[in-house]
């Protein structure tokens, strides 16, 4: 006598292993084999390695903006080649370009002081600036420049993709601050007392915090 069926034995229909794959591909951060898959989504390993393919062939048939590959044994998205320009545009001039209020003030201390210290940068702004330099690095538009030597502190400076992103050659091409600020001599003894109390003191704003976002 056959033990009656129950409704952990009976199959999962295949129309939701298409769907349970691409959610978990869609959030995966490396490859994943079809062995990895078919542990995540609960489907027997033959399965899952043909409703990969048949989700590739799909994505191919209907000439999405992305593809399913296979590579290195293992399965991932990919954005397709001839889109390559459109999604290169987004990143480097979409995202670059997207520097809040504090972030580019930041920067132009960075580009008129350095090489300079995130404690000097953040006495010249008054507030604290460690989520705002970490955006500015990430993008590319600032990189260490050595340690003070009077004090250790990680030194920062502008990098060669700032001057392209601006549109110059050369530091020496910056304008000149003269006519809109007080003379930086007059600051000195200021700035150097408030660099030495601004990793204790110094506090971020709702501003510099959603910037390093």
């Amino acid at each position: 006598m056959s033990e009656p069926i129950t409704d952990e034995a009976l199959p999962v229909p295949v129309t939701a292993l298409r769907p349970a794959l691409e959610a978990v591909l869609m959030v995966a951060d490396q490859p994943l084999d079809a062995v990895a898959l078919a542990t995540a989504v609960g489907y027997p390993e033959q399965q899952v390695a043909e409703a990969l393919g048949a989700l590739a062939a799909e994505y191919d048939e209907q000439g999405r903006g992305f593809e399913l590959r296979n590579v290195a044994g293992g399965w991932r998205y990919y954005t397709r080649d001839e889109f390559a320009p459109v999604v290169e545009a987004f990143v480097l001039e979409g995202q670059q370009a997207r520097l809040t209020q504090a972030a580019l003030e930041t920067l132009a201390v960075v580009a008129y002081q350095q090489p300079v210290s995130r404690a000097r940068v953040s006495a010249v702004r008054g507030v604290n600036v460690d989520g705002v330099m970490r955006t500015l690095i990430s993008r590319g538009l600032v990189e260490e420049a050595g340690r003070d030597g009077e004090h250790g502190a990680t030194l920062y400076r502008t990098t060669s993709y700032f001057l392209e992103r601006i549109g110059i050659v050369s530091l020496d091409e910056l304008p000149d601050l003269a006519p809109h600020l007080p003379e930086l001599a007059e600051m000195e003894d200021e700035l150097a007392a408030a660099e030495e109390a601004a990793p204790a003191s110094a506090v971020a704003t709702d501003e510099e915090a959603s910037d390093d976002a």
